[in-house]
């Protein structure tokens, strides 16, 4: 079993960073090649089990941005780079700094600085990987013979898909066809390539997601970390929103919806409603446990994983040894909590914990054991993507495609579980319904790293509220440049076909 355990740690650490002279050797002595896995898979099948878990590890590791800041640890660092960037999350205290260039939108204009890097690194890192995975499975084209080998190609081709969805978001300021936006690559050929065009990337992203829908049908996941053919669907789902395809989204989020298996959140789940005690009642809240069954991807986060400090628990919440606790809170935009209404169960979710006015999120994100800086070895698990997300779309994409009513169904079934009286959703159409529907994704994935993806896909002017400690009050259209990422110096630099733009 020694060789499933190395070949795990060789993907988990590639690196891509453009056309270094590292990256343009063949066979880097400190990885293992796609050929020499392939050679080992031969003789041993269970090492491309390894390899997914390397890529899913990825997700959750910390550094794996290339950095040592404390706000390198995988997917959820950069939802949180997306939930201040659209201004309903803030940054409200400056004791230690992290995140202060992406709150003050300073590190977004500059493709020298380090949070641009980071966010290239990490997405590119998964995209290669994945390749990787895709090539030991016999190419883009292939289909495995063995079930075992087409789930594991449908979560390469998925994983490969999100990657470039991720950077799609951050790096282009819209969806324009025509515009170059990344370089794409499907293969592990070292050649440095120049941008494609958006269409090029989109379609690449669709084609997976359509492939792995196929290959993943029938599996049968042993953890939530891996994707699954509901997971695919809700990556494809989100693709096509950002085009503007609201066709296919609709039809996509109905069937994870009527058959993915996954129930919404219940108003006891998405709130505590008391704020004493330990979190062995019945009132609620935490979004600390996959095992939920709104969530549909997640991961568990056990003591082997070694996550601490360093990571979103100990970034966002008061209950764990983190920053929010130490001088750094994160807040809800003032603007967005006032448009929650008394009787909203995720009104509950955010308190002014030290009367300074500082609305933390203690009731909708929490350790369990409920005492300050108390977490030190973070158990609280991550969280991907839930179900409440695909009744949102769906929402959204019959409001879009003029199926008014099935919109405001699916809004109402969602807000039946929040408020104690949604018949007011009966009155709204047109852009009415459509702003309802997107303050509703605002609040209900509050801190979910989702507000960006629907600030891009609405084409919103966000207003910063009065507790910013920058910028508020300014209206900034979604494609404003320092909404978006800059390709970094050292993909320009080691790029001869890339220009600083």
């Amino acid at each position: 079993m020694k060789i499933k355990y190395y070949l795990g740690i060789a993907i988990a650490s590639l690196a891509f960073t453009g056309c270094s002279e590292d990256f343009l050797e063949t066979e880097p002595t400190e990885f293992v090649s796609s050929r020499q896995i392939a050679e080992f898979s031969e003789k041993n099948p269970e090492l491309q089990a390894a390899n997914i878990s390397g890529i899913y590890a990825l997700m959750y590791n910390t550094e794996t941005g290339g950095t040592t800041g404390h706000d390198d640890f995988g997917q959820k660092s950069y939802d949180i780079y997306g939930d201040l960037l659209s201004a309903d999350m803030v940054l409200a205290g400056l004791t230690y700094g992290w995140y202060s260039g992406i709150s003050q939108m300073q590190a977004t204009i500059d493709y020298t600085d380090i949070e641009n890097y980071r966010v290239w690194r990490y997405y590119y890192r998964i995209v290669f990987s994945a390749n990787l995975v895709i090539e030991q499975l016999g190419g883009n084209d292939a289909v495995p013979e063995t079930e075992e080998g087409q789930y594991f190609m449908g979560q390469a081709k998925a994983l490969r898909a999100y990657g470039y969805f991720y950077l799609a978001q951050y790096f282009s300021e819209e969806y324009n066809p025509s515009e170059p936006i990344l370089p794409l690559y499907t293969t592990t050929a070292v050649e440095a390539q120049p941008l494609s065009p958006t269409s090029e990337v989109y379609d690449v992203m669709v084609s997976d997601l359509q492939d792995a829908i196929e290959l993943l049908d029938g599996y049968n996941r042993s953890a939530k970390q891996e994707i699954n053919k509901e997971v695919a669907q809700g990556l494809l789902a989100y693709v096509y929103a950002a085009m503007g395809n609201y066709e296919e989204v609709e039809t996509l989020t109905r069937d994870v919806i009527d058959n993915g298996g996954f129930s919404l959140m219940t108003a006891e789940e998405v709130a505590r409603m008391r704020h004493d005690g330990p979190d062995t009642d019945p009132y609620g809240g935490g979004f600390n446990d996959v095992n939920t069954s709104g969530w549909m991807w997640g991961v568990d986060i056990t003591l082997d994983q070694g996550l601490d400090l360093v990571s979103w628990w100990g970034q966002v919440d008061l209950f764990t040894y983190s920053y929010a606790w130490a001088g750094d809170p994160k807040s809800i935009d003032a603007l967005l909590y006032d448009a929650i209404p008394a009787d909203d169960v995720r009104k509950a979710q955010f308190v002014d914990a030290y009367s300074d006015g500082v609305l933390y999120p203690i009731n909708k994100f929490y350790a369990p054991a409920r005492e300050i800086g108390g977490q030190r070895n973070v158990t609280t698990d991550y969280l991907y993507m839930r179900v409440a997300e695909m009744y949102l779309l769906h929402a959204e994409a019959a409001a879009k495609t003029g199926n008014e009513a099935e919109a405001r169904e699916t809004l109402k079934t969602l807000l039946d579980e929040r408020v104690d009286d949604s018949s007011y959703v009966d009155n709204l159409s047109g852009a009415a319904l459509e702003a309802q529907i997107y303050l509703q994704t605002r609040i209900e994935l509050w801190g979910e790293g989702k507000s960006y993806l629907a600030m891009k896909r609405n084409q919103a002017t966000i207003v910063r509220g009065p507790n910013h400690l920058t910028n508020a009050g300014e209206a900034i259209p979604y494609n404003a440049d320092r909404l978006t990422f800059e390709i970094p110096l050292s993909e320009i630099q080691n790029n001869p076909n890339i220009t600083q733009q």
